[in-house]
């Protein structure tokens, strides 16, 4: 039975063409052809050799499309026989990566979740800028739910552009075709595709803005790989996270700490509206001092205040460190439980669509 699976492309650098007579960005459907034509070259070869090389210089001429043509969604039979899927695609707006809104972010975890669960597909395709992708496909996977089990979620994008020299995009863009429609996803959540490397969204983190390998999961293991033709997993996934509940609260704020740093610039983002604060901290997961009458007198307030540490930290709760550790505990601080201080930020979010301060607390205990 051939797989079904659905590309989102979000117009990330992936598409980007600047060095053809008529720069622009290429659809979805242009994408796909990138991949076709790449799949049918010689091994080894620059899929964008043509591109360079070609007398016109036309990204038309390259994909075999006019960029831009309104080539409308649906099966791609071409790339279907090669693969053996059956590709439906979708373009959708969406901010530069470096500047996605929260309100992007919960569309396309909304799209994922509904083509896997209302559509019957049997994996989902995001491209997204490598900026942000990482938050991206973590609130996606705290969103999944038992979408997560019905197929793969895979998030890609490229540093170069489409037109660049050895383009990154188009393999990227093959391998996660290939990894969306394995049943080893089913069960995993969001990952991130890249170089032929699975990441588990809850590890992931762009490590290099210079190079193709640019994503790590260190010191957490890359969960899987892309190859002949399937995913060959590495490691176990990380534990799914706890279903989410009510409509996660996007205003939520991250402030990074310092010494002797004035408490007034954690309450100046709570008067500005925000429904709980992340506090970066350092070590295990220590906060200045000066912030401690401050965060106590936020959680009369039933704001939350999540710590979590610059540092890689064990999954465990503040009250749990050994003394002098966690200080922030017993002034009504949250831990983080070993997230990464951007992806607690989502995390605190979709925890406050269940309540106030204390839902928060028992949703991070189950995270």
């Amino acid at each position: 039975m051939t797989a079904r699976v659905l590309l989102v492309a979000t117009g990330d650098v992936m598409a980007y063409a600047r060095r053809t007579s008529r720069p622009g960005l290429a659809t979805a459907d242009d994408l796909l052809a990138a991949v076709s034509r790449g799949l049918g070259a010689d091994p080894g070869a620059d899929p964008a050799a043509d591109l360079v090389a070609g007398s016109t210089g036309d990204l038309s001429a390259y994909l075999g499309a006019d960029l831009g043509a309104d080539l409308g969604a649906g099966p791609r039979p071409d790339l279907g026989s090669d693969l053996g899927l059956e590709v439906v695609t979708e373009d959708v707006r969406a901010e530069p990566s470096w500047d996605t809104s929260p309100a992007t972010m919960l569309s396309l975890a909304r799209r994922v979740r509904t083509a896997l669960l209302d559509e019957g597909f049997d994996g989902v395709i995001v491209t997204h800028g490598l900026d942000t992708v990482e938050e991206t496909a973590f609130l996606t996977d705290l969103l999944a739910g038992p979408a997560a089990h019905r197929g793969g979620i895979v998030f890609t994008g490229a540093v170069r552009p489409l037109d660049a020299l050895s383009s990154d995009g188009p393999r990227n863009l093959a391998s996660s075709l290939v990894a969306a429609a394995d049943p080893a996803l089913r069960g995993v959540g969001a990952v991130v595709c890249a170089g032929d490397e699975l990441h588990a969204a809850r590890w992931v983190t762009m490590a290099d803005a210079t190079a193709v390998t640019a994503l790590s999961s260190a010191p957490a293991p890359v969960l899987g790989r892309v190859a002949d033709g399937g995913v060959e997993m590495c490691a176990a996934p990380p534990p799914r996270p706890p279903e989410q509940e009510g409509e996660p609260e996007t205003n939520v704020a991250l402030v990074k700490t310092y010494p002797e740093m004035d408490p007034v610039l954690l309450t100046a983002v709570v008067d500005a509206g925000a429904r709980g604060v992340v506090l970066e901290g350092t070590g295990a997961g220590n906060v200045p001092v000066g912030l401690f009458t401050t965060i106590s007198e936020l959680a009369e307030w039933d704001i939350p205040v999540v710590v979590a540490s610059r540092c890689r930290t064990r999954p465990v709760p503040l009250e749990a460190l050994p003394p002098g550790y966690g200080l922030a505990a017993k002034v009504g601080a949250i831990g983080a439980r070993g997230l990464a201080p951007v992806k607690a930020r989502y995390a605190l979010m979709a925890a406050l669509g269940g309540g106030g301060r204390q839902a928060v607390r028992d949703w991070f205990a189950r995270l």
